[in-house]
């Protein structure tokens, strides 16, 4: 893609996101983003194919976002737990400017088909980038060998919970959720050290198995 084409896409994912903004995500409509933008719809519609691929592109870059602002602030730690805390509250940062409709995002993202549902083919790739800012967050940390291999997508499925929780958080500035990150930080941490005990190993290489087997 040339630089005149990069920056008309990213024109159109700006105007919609500004729509999405003043108007909210159901009544901005594709036809309504063009005609802000200055393209015709063809040429919309040529970068986003829909209201959810514009969506799976905020998300795209959100993770890249997260990633980046992650890694920064994890540079010279070693403790799981602020790692893990790091990582989190840099996934909130990047969301936190589309909050007021979060709501609406997750409605779209919901059916199973849907281009922006965060377990579906069509987002993979920005799945994969998404778990691989929680490999890092394990990468020299006292973490059970046995659980290495998965825990980086637990921990990414519990950033989804998170979410989730933002998403219907109503507090300022989302504080509630920015407590529940504090906290199960922490305790994640424990709870992992806790995995090494004989008596507890057991049971959760049993629920690492349900898990694989689980899997599409």
């Amino acid at each position: 893609m040339d630089n005149k084409s990069m920056q008309t896409k990213d024109l159109v994912l700006q105007t919609a996101l500004g729509m999405f903004r003043s108007k909210g995500f159901t009544k901005t409509t594709m036809r309504g983003i063009a005609a802000e933008a200055g393209v015709s719809l063809g040429s919309a519609y040529y970068y986003f194919a829909s209201k959810d691929e514009l969506v799976l592109e905020l998300y795209r870059e959100s993770v890249g976002e997260q990633r980046a602002a992650a890694s920064a602030a994890m540079a010279d730690t070693t403790g799981l737990a602020v790692r893990l805390k790091a990582a989190l509250h840099a996934g909130v940062d990047a969301l936190t400017p589309y909050h007021h409709f979060g709501g609406a995002f997750i409605s779209s993202a919901l059916p199973p088909q849907s281009a922006v549902n965060p377990f579906g083919e069509a987002s993979g790739k920005a799945r994969e980038d998404a778990i691989a800012i929680f490999a890092e967050v394990i990468e020299g940390t006292k973490v059970p060998v046995f659980l290495r291999a998965q825990l980086p997508e637990l921990l990414w499925l519990g950033y989804m919970g998170v979410v989730l929780f933002w998403v219907y958080d109503r507090s300022e500035d989302q504080r509630r959720t920015r407590t529940l990150i504090d906290g199960a930080s922490p305790l994640i941490a424990k709870l992992l050290s806790f995995s090494r005990l004989p008596v507890v190993r057991p049971l959760v290489e049993e629920a690492l198995a349900l898990k694989v087997r689980l899997r599409p």
